[in-house]
């Protein structure tokens, strides 16, 4: 049996990486905007599960494809799993205030 790297990864490694992946309609991370409602890592698999600004997003299976491709890039992850839900519902309220700021929403 051959021994696996012990490269421990973490919840933070994660939304690091998925700071780094954005809507292409919209100037803010995934992260900033609210979408990711969950991370979950056993080993060397991590789950994410997120949600878009709209049900009816005709790029829902590039940003799920980019989401799937940072994570495999985070060192020690072997398996990503990427699940879109739409409940909860996403509302602008889900975003943090850095994000509101940036578009213009800040009060």
């Amino acid at each position: 049996m051959a021994e696996q790297s012990m490269t421990a990864i973490s919840e933070a490694s994660v939304y690091d990486a998925l700071r780094e992946c954005y809507d292409p309609e919209i100037p803010v991370n995934l992260v900033d905007l609210g979408l990711i409602y969950d991370v979950k890592i056993i080993d060397d698999w991590v789950g994410v599960k997120m949600t878009l600004t709209s049900p009816g997003c005709g790029m829902s299976g590039m940003i799920s494809q980019n989401v799937r491709n940072r994570v495999m890039k985070i060192p020690g992850v072997k398996e990503a799993d990427v699940r879109i839900v739409w409940q909860p519902a996403w509302s602008p309220a889900m975003m943090s205030e850095e994000a509101r700021k940036k578009l213009g929403m800040g009060n």
